[in-house]
């Protein structure tokens, strides 16, 4: 024979199975990373005592003013992210909470996602290479061009990689300085045709950009919209979706003169 429980027993019991899924949810791992704002480099400068580009076969030409690459920290595939890491990067703005198979590689060991950020920075290097040589109409059997970049990996550096090359052989074609003597960063994949793509992570890396002294922030055209949704006060967004576009830009707007574009 069964008992009826009265009212605030059966809440009670009805209750309990949701304490017990919160509390599990809020101390269980989650299948997100938490991404904040990473280091930045100029590549037309030393990175850790190395040069980041090293060219020979071609004169090369002083450089003022930086082009910076930027990118993300994020926490490593094995760290445990709890729902209470999740809450207090959900409502911050210098984190993002992204899906891991978003950051890493799903399915794969520490030591193969090292392996495949690593394979992604060497192909973007060359592609980089490639389409800064092709725009500038030099034969790679002429020039040389050596990228090295630690501790970094992926392929979003390719756009600013290109830009150092074309800065560091011709500038803006006339005898000055692409940069115009400020310091630019920026963002972006590019492959050897000079088609520059998405990377993921803008807004984070527009607010490590101004933090290291960038005034303008060169952005995949089709990030627009969230390089704006968190844009640090003081930062210039120019889309650009190649690499002649995004030379043509910046000649324009150290010239004060010319179409410049804007998100």
């Amino acid at each position: 024979m069964l008992s009826r429980l009265s009212r605030p027993r059966a809440l009670a019991v009805c209750a309990l199975p949701l304490v017990v899924l919160l509390a599990t949810a809020a101390f269980a791992p989650l299948p997100f990373s938490v991404a904040q704002p990473g280091m930045t480099a100029n590549v037309l400068g030393d990175n850790k005592g190395t040069p980041v580009i090293t060219i020979s076969g071609a004169p090369v030409r002083g450089t003022s003013g930086q082009l910076r690459m930027t990118t993300i920290e994020a926490t490593g595939p094995d760290t445990r992210v709890s729902l209470g890491d999740v809450l207090d990067g959900w409502f911050r703005t210098d984190q993002a909470i992204m899906p891991r198979d978003a950051v890493y590689p799903s399915g794969e060991s520490t030591k193969e996602i090292e392996r495949h950020n690593t394979e992604q920075m060497e192909d973007s290097q060359d592609a980089a290479t490639q389409a800064a040589l092709a725009y500038l109409k030099l034969g790679e059997d002429d020039v040389k061009v050596t990228l090295k970049l630690a501790d970094v990996g992926g392929p979003s550096a390719g756009l600013l990689f290109s830009l150092g090359i074309v800065d560091k052989l011709d500038g803006d074609g006339e005898g000055g300085d692409l940069t115009g003597g400020r310091t630019i960063a920026g963002t972006g994949t590019i492959d050897a045709g000079g088609k520059v793509g998405a990377v993921g992570g803008v807004a984070l890396k527009t607010q490590a950009a101004r933090r290291d002294g960038a005034t303008v922030f060169l952005v995949p055209k089709d990030e627009c919209s969230d390089a704006k949704s968190e844009l640090p006060k003081g930062l210039r967004l120019v889309p650009v979706t190649t690499l002649k576009g995004a030379v043509s830009a910046l000649v324009a707007l150290e010239k004060g003169k010319g179409s410049v574009p804007s998100c």
